[in-house]
């Protein structure tokens, strides 16, 4: 089964087990999955993550982090949609929460969140915002 939106795919399994408390959900795996994983555990809104290859398809695997029983991520938004592209320059760029969450751009430096493109003066295309 082919996904038109895998990111959107990733982001409603997020909501989804955050609201029913799972501590771990699983998703199927691709290098840009992987990215925006590592910038959410760089950006402490979760654990871990791992990636099983064990069989054909890789799984990426998300360790979800709670504080005193309420989710880290109070919301988790997808901007970009395949459907309706949304490009911003780094002037541009949004502050999400007034920077109490972050933006995760895809650049032509790489995925990176607001404010690492603010500083590399890049701009791209928002993906979804994290707060």
């Amino acid at each position: 089964m082919s996904l038109s939106d895998p990111i959107g795919d990733m982001i409603a399994r997020v909501k989804n087990a955050q609201a029913r408390n799972h501590k771990k959900v699983a998703l199927p795996s691709s290098n840009f999955k992987t990215k925006i994983a590592d910038i959410l555990k760089n950006e402490g809104f979760i654990k871990d993550f791992k990636i099983d290859a064990e069989d054909k398809k890789p799984t990426l695997s998300l360790e979800l982090k709670y504080h005193s029983g309420n989710p880290v991520i109070s919301a988790f938004e997808r901007i970009s949609k395949p459907g309706r592209r949304i490009f911003s320059s780094a002037e541009s760029l949004p502050k999400v929460n007034n920077g109490l969450g972050i933006a995760i751009i895809s650049t032509p430096k790489g995925v990176m969140t607001d404010i690492d493109a603010r500083k590399q003066r890049v701009g791209g295309e928002i993906i979804c915002k994290v707060f």
